[in-house]
């Protein structure tokens, strides 16, 4: 009778499983469909649009460019190099030191000869770290550096944002190289449709394994470690299909705060960044979706598939699995503080859609996933599943993804061509099918950790801060 029992819970389980992953698969399906129609109507938008290099001869809003920065002395030179050399026609650089212990600062002042100066600080968003200095040069007329004590990367760009004079502020991290026409092709849907975008975001790529000079990415290429591969896939993945079918539907949860821009007052009104979460970007877009919704406000939020921003990923699986953990602790956060989203008709397609999408997917995905495998393959093994049902979930959990996983690398070869050499792409199709077994799995863990972490009540703030490499050290010659 108990043996009866047990096998009755196992099967119930299992088929639960089977189930979600038949949903799963679903919504990926549908948001990859809606991703290559949005894709190739961006390129059909493209090709009959004014090309990026001459909006700058026409009338674009200026822009205030927010980088805070925490111990990059490894990256940061590179990284303003790249800013000072974009093609667009009036923009400003703050660069917001979070009080720095190593040479950050020194190497700014050094490297671009700046010298203190005083400055009229208005505090309009509020901030937890003290300002401390201004640094400037007349020669360097688009830069400006300020210098403050430790707080965070959110309070940072509240302090940023204080002080930046233009309309829009596009938030960039500080190992983070954009493209020359990066702003303008970010810029693009807010000359479309000014009165109602709010906040609009670009693809990262990894720059690791790339060719680098003077703050540019002259050459793409791969690196030699399969862990930042695996990265690779993921971020195209993450980019092309997830987040470019979710702004489709207008229902983006998620603007990468290495490469996104934002209407200032309009992030004035919601309060700026939480500086009570471990992901402020996430958390930010979520509480301009609450308020804008409450406000009856029409608005959009939009992914582009073409303005690129390169950053460095982490190169051993200790710096990954802090940054994933404290990526779905953040999730977990962002999506517990507006609770009150969930299964709301008041919110439309978020509280409907893309809310329980979130939650039940993203977040319990990884739950899901390893309780799944142990289950099934432990039924399996004990003779109470039969070939069919342990095939059919090695079908849904497996091959599925790596059929998301290669259609992504595919989608992106296609219609952006990124990586010049068919070896480039014969690699990506590679470790896009190898990802699903054994990278997938482990990120799984890393993610319920983060899980864990939250439930634990675990609500202390760090800036993650990867072990930094550097530009040079990841160039290929």
């Amino acid at each position: 009778m108990a043996w009866e029992i047990i096998v009755n819970s196992v099967n119930t389980f299992n088929s639960v499983v089977i189930g979600y992953y038949i949903l799963v698969n679903g919504l990926y399906t549908f948001l990859l469909l809606i991703s290559l129609s949005a894709a190739v109507n961006h390129l059909h938008k493209v090709r009959y649009r004014v090309p990026a290099r001459s909006l700058a001869a026409r009338s674009v809003p200026p822009i205030s460019i927010l980088m805070p920065a925490y111990n990059e002395v490894a990256t940061i030179v590179e990284a303003i190099r790249s800013l000072l050399d974009l093609s667009y026609p009036d923009y400003e650089i703050v660069v917001i030191n979070d009080g720095s212990t190593d040479q950050t600062l020194k190497t700014l002042v050094e490297e671009f000869g700046l010298t203190p100066v005083e400055r009229i600080y208005r505090r309009i968003l509020p901030s937890i770290g003290p300002v401390r200095y201004f640094y400037i040069n007349p020669q360097f007329s688009r830069l400006i550096v300020v210098d403050k004590e430790h707080s965070g990367k959110a309070d940072s760009l509240n302090v940023g944002i204080n002080i930046a004079r233009n309309p829009y502020f596009c938030s960039v991290d500080a190992d983070t190289l954009l493209e020359k026409d990066a702003l303008l092709r970010l810029v693009g849907p807010i000359l479309e449709d000014p009165d109602r975008i709010v906040a609009c975001g670009g693809i990262v790529r990894i720059a690791n394994g790339c060719m680098i000079e003077k703050g540019q990415v002259i050459k793409v290429d791969l690196p030699k470690e399969a862990s930042v591969n695996f990265q690779v896939v993921e971020y195209l993945r993450s980019f092309l299909f997830g987040r470019a079918g979710w702004s489709s539907l207008n229902s983006l949860l998620v603007i990468s705060g290495t490469l996104s821009m934002f209407h200032k007052k309009t992030i004035q009104k919601v309060g700026g960044y939480n500086n009570r979460t471990v992901t402020e970007d996430m958390e930010l877009v979520v509480r301009l979706h609450r308020v804008l919704k409450e406000h009856r406000q029409r608005y959009r939020i939009v992914f582009i598939n073409d303005p690129i921003a390169w950053t460095v990923a982490p190169r051993n699986l200790r710096m990954l699995s802090r940054q994933r953990q404290r990526w779905h602790k953040g999730l977990a956060g962002s999506l517990f503080a507006h609770w009150r989203m969930f299964l709301n008709p008041h919110y439309h397609q978020i509280g409907l859609l893309a809310m329980p999408a979130y939650a039940v997917i993203e977040l319990l995905g990884p739950v899901v996933e390893l309780a799944g495998y142990f289950t099934v393959g432990l039924a399996y093994f004990m003779g109470i599943l039969d070939f069919r049902f342990f095939m059919l979930f090695l079908l849904l959990a497996i091959l599925y993804g790596v059929f998301l996983s290669v259609g992504s690398v595919l989608l992106s070869e296609i219609t952006y061509r990124r990586y010049p050499s068919l070896s480039n792409l014969f690699q990506l199709v590679i470790y896009g099918i190898l990802e699903n077994f054994g990278y997938r799995q482990l990120n799984a863990w890393w993610k319920l950790k983060g899980i864990w972490q939250f439930l634990l009540n675990n609500h202390k703030k760090t800036w993650e801060h990867l072990e930094k490499f550097g530009f040079e050290t990841i160039k290929q010659h």
